[in-house]
């Protein structure tokens, strides 16, 4: 991270604070050992999961005051991993996932910044069959469609990994996806719906996307 140039921001949700160090802007780089080269991470797409977009504020936002108390909960394609900090200093049991090389490093400065325990981070494609990570009461997500590929993917990945009762919360920006998601989430036995943020005033522009919500029963 020493050849980043990098940023810090507290964004503060009610009483508590979340501070972040974070790249400073979408033009850095640095994969001097071609790492993410090798895991199919272009150029152009390494600094994404570096910055805070939209769709991360929003659900973070919303799952600030959700009902976490007894849940497992695993946070996917986390980046900057501002949901999971919060709940992390909420005392919930939260697990993060990522597949960029350097989303760990930053995740584990972040916790460090705040003062809290170490959050569990597991690095992983969508597409391993074979990871570890177990099942979850509550599965989390912001910004992952990018292709049409990914619907599958993410679909089955979010399966592999729902307990028989599980609640899923996604924020879409609004990339043209999140019907066929639905859909493929329906197929798969969840319940869906979907609305608008109620409130996005700490958002410099308006939210376009939505809350997407699944949810299975036993």
């Amino acid at each position: 991270m020493t050849h980043l140039r990098l940023c810090y921001q507290t964004i503060e949700f009610e009483k508590i604070d979340i501070h972040l160090c974070t790249l400073r802007n979408r033009q850095e780089f640095h994969d001097p050992d071609g790492e993410a080269e090798k895991l199919g991470i272009s150029s152009a797409s390494w600094p994404i999961f570096g910055v805070v977009w939209p769709s991360s504020m929003v659900l973070a936002h919303y799952i600030s005051k959700y009902n976490t108390a007894t849940k497992r909960i695993l946070e996917i394609g986390c980046g900057t991993a501002l949901s999971s900090l919060l709940l992390n200093k909420q005392q919930a049991d939260i697990t993060a996932t990522d597949h960029h090389p350097q989303a760990g490093k930053f995740l584990e400065r972040n916790t460090t910044l705040n003062e809290d325990d170490a959050i569990n981070f597991v690095r992983t494609d969508w597409a391993d069959e074979d990871d570890d990570l177990g099942e979850f009461d509550l599965i989390i997500g912001s910004d992952l469609l990018y292709e049409d590929q990914h619907i599958e993917l993410l679909a089955s990945f979010i399966d592999q990994h729902a307990r028989t009762e599980c609640e899923v919360i996604i924020v879409d920006p609004g990339r043209g996806r999140k019907n066929k998601l639905t859909g493929r989430m329906q197929t798969l036995g969840y319940s869906a719906s979907q609305f608008k943020p109620e409130h996005t005033d700490y958002l410099k522009d308006e939210f376009k996307g939505h809350i997407l919500k699944y949810k299975r029963t036993a």
